[in-house]
């Protein structure tokens, strides 16, 4: 197959386009704009294979998606391209509903227009649990059937364009699938989120900052396992069905830290024999923030055979190792990003 990934030089995009090129024989065409979190060194490993494609275009722009339409004839597109961070939506809503309501809407319309001549065309839509909004701090977990009840303008922009995708599947018959997942990390995630952002500044000896209390429970996701879920669910997958990936990982953010301050202290302890977690620091908290979110991934390995091969503890301790040895990567985004903390505005 041939296979647009937009957003392919993201943190999970790329991860799903090293998945493809690696492991698989599909080609693969990266529709990317290159916005801040946008990386071509995430694909370093990858970019030279003739198997790979890269097409800088922006998804609100009709006329750029219809000509990497033309020019490479996909057999199925996986749309990622999105702003993704809670914090910059606080401060900013304008770009995410641009990108990630009109972009989904500007690439529905692509595809719809270029299935006509090819009706097995798949559009997998890659979204986030977040759309479910706040859960109870029980047993509970996200289903496919949760009602949606986004808290912050970005899980709302993600709402609106899950339901853009479902309308074109249903109105239009454009054989679409949509996962929504559970936090994650790995290598090459941009430092604005959790645990890059406590890995780097612990190594630069920053405050590591906590919101609130820390005790906001999160499910974690190891971004390989995901990238091999996505890539099962659009090859696999029924269309106009969705399904719930998660890692099985739920966590409060203060036990996340903690954490990544054991495995640092042992991988490459302060020269002055400081424990990391002393740099620990608390916050004031995230404005609507959610306390817990906890996914039940049972239908995509029911239906699918797809589970996690990584645990939280197998994950961090790889990803830590991963900042560790490639400062190559994240010392140059210094330039775009000073880890500074955003989304106070009420």
């Amino acid at each position: 197959m041939k296979i647009i990934v937009t957003g392919g030089a993201g943190f999970i995009g790329s991860a799903v386009i090293r998945h493809l090129i690696k492991n698989t024989e599909h080609q693969v065409v990266n529709l990317d704009k290159l916005t801040y979190a946008g990386n071509l060194a995430s694909l370093k490993e990858v970019e030279t294979s003739d198997r790979y494609h890269f097409a800088r275009v922006d998804i609100c722009d009709r006329n750029g998606v219809d000509q990497v339409f033309a020019a490479h004839r996909p057999d199925a597109i996986m749309h990622l391209a999105a702003e993704s961070h809670v914090d910059r939506s606080i401060d900013g809503p304008a770009a995410f509903i641009q990108t990630n309501i009109i972009g989904t809407y500007t690439l529905l319309e692509a595809a719809r227009a270029y299935a006509k001549d090819r009706p097995d065309f798949r559009f997998h839509h890659v979204s986030t649990d977040e759309v479910y909004g706040d859960l109870d701090l029980d047993d509970s977990l996200f289903t496919e059937e949760t009602p949606y009840d986004p808290s912050s303008p970005y899980s709302a922009s993600k709402a609106s364009s899950d339901h853009l995708v479902r309308s074109w599947q249903r109105t239009f018959g454009l054989k679409a699938l949509i996962t929504n997942c559970s936090n994650n990390y790995g290598p090459c995630h941009f430092p604005e989120k959790l645990i890059p952002l406590v890995i780097l500044n612990a190594l630069e000896c920053k405050p590591l900052p906590i919101y609130g209390k820390g005790d906001q429970i999160r499910d974690w996701l190891y971004v390989e396992d995901h990238a091999r879920a996505l890539c099962t669910v659009l090859l696999q997958g029924t269309p106009g069905q969705t399904y719930n990936i998660g890692g099985h990982n739920e966590k409060q953010n203060i036990e996340v830290v903690k954490t990544i301050c054991a495995i640092l202290d042992e991988l490459k302890p302060r020269a002055d024999n400081i424990k990391y977690h002393e740099q620990i620091t608390y916050v004031a908290d995230r404005p609507g923030h959610d306390m817990r979110y906890a996914i039940d991934a049972g239908k995509i390995e029911r239906e699918l055979g797809w589970k996690p091969a990584e645990t939280f503890e197998t994950g961090l301790r790889k990803t830590v190792q991963w900042y560790l040895d490639n400062k190559w990567w994240w010392e140059p985004l210094r330039e775009k990003y000073q880890r500074e903390r955003l989304g106070l505005k009420k």
